[in-house]
């Protein structure tokens, strides 16, 4: 709309209102002769004088007349357009956000994660989705609301936080031979049976490098989806396995002993990413802050 200037659009309403010009000046804190150059700039682009002296007092056109009630919607409108998201009553907010984690993470963590959520919106339902990759198009399209887990070096134009640091460790069914040994050293950890999680197959990853670096390399007899299989086949075969510290420690890992890598293996960050057109959103900003405070100790 080349040739329109919205910025008449409000002082025409309250020229119509007022019916006055030195009275809509005083309301939009201008000066009388600029008020009567906004009234000439209206009367060329209406092609009407949309304001005409009667007497000591001034009355509208039957122009005007017709548009008034039309320029009061619209002004209204374009103020609420245009203006900042309203605030929220968090105890009244009824929406779904939808989470997609692994099922590692769901396990462990939906539950009190649900129930904070419920005690402070009772009418949020948190839903969360299957994770068979790191594509972020869902994240666009608003498919998702957030993505936790470690973050995908594809994601540059999404906003992140970070949860927790976290590293992983073997772990081993309960009287494992390996478990016995006076130290567990790479030569030992190596000649083992091993299973690995993989949504894609994968089977090399910082382990293999750290034992490649030393002359040696691990067997992997099995690969799994999810880090929940890897804690059931370690618990009932003589295959070792790697899980994150955090899934130990919280008490996940039944039937199995937790023990440290004989290689040195870089640690990894947990975030919650989200797409920047989330950000200004008053009750996703709830639910990100309700998150983060969730894992801040």
């Amino acid at each position: 709309m080349p040739d329109i200037d919205l910025n008449l659009l409000p002082a025409l309403d309250v020229l119509l209102r007022e019916r006055s010009v030195s009275a809509a000046a005083r309301k939009l804190g201008l000066s009388t002769s600029a008020m009567s150059r906004t009234l000439s700039r209206l009367r060329i682009a209406l092609r009407d004088p949309i304001l005409v002296p009667a007497g000591r007092a001034m009355v509208a056109t039957p122009h005007a007349e017709a548009i008034a009630d039309q320029v009061r919607s619209l002004t209204a409108a374009v103020q609420t357009v245009l203006s900042p998201p309203p605030a929220i009553d968090i105890r009244e907010l009824q929406r779904d956000f939808t989470i997609r984690a692994n099922e590692a993470f769901v396990l462990l963590h939906a539950a009190r994660l649900s129930v904070a959520a419920t005690n402070a919106a009772p009418g949020v339902r948190l839903r969360f989705a299957p994770k068979p990759n790191k594509e972020i198009q869902p994240l666009r399209d608003a498919t998702l609301d957030l993505d936790i887990g470690v973050i995908s070096g594809d994601g540059a134009e999404l906003r992140g936080q970070t949860l927790f640091e976290d590293s992983f460790v073997g772990v081993a069914r309960a009287g494992h031979p390996l478990l016995k040994a006076e130290s567990i050293t790479p030569e030992l950890y190596a000649a083992c049976g091993h299973v690995i999680s993989s949504r894609r197959g994968h089977i090399k990853g910082p382990v293999d490098e750290a034992l490649a670096e030393l002359g040696l390399s691990r067997k992997v007899n099995l690969v799994v989806p999810s880090y929940p299989a890897v804690m059931a086949v370690a618990a009932a075969s003589d295959l070792i396995g790697l899980l994150p510290r955090s899934y130990c420690q919280a008490g996940a890992a039944k039937q199995i002993e937790m023990f440290e890598l004989p290689v040195a293996t870089p640690g990894f960050v947990i975030a919650q990413t989200w797409h920047p057109r989330m950000d200004a959103d008053p009750a996703h900003r709830w639910l990100r802050a309700l998150i983060f405070d969730a894992f801040r100790s």
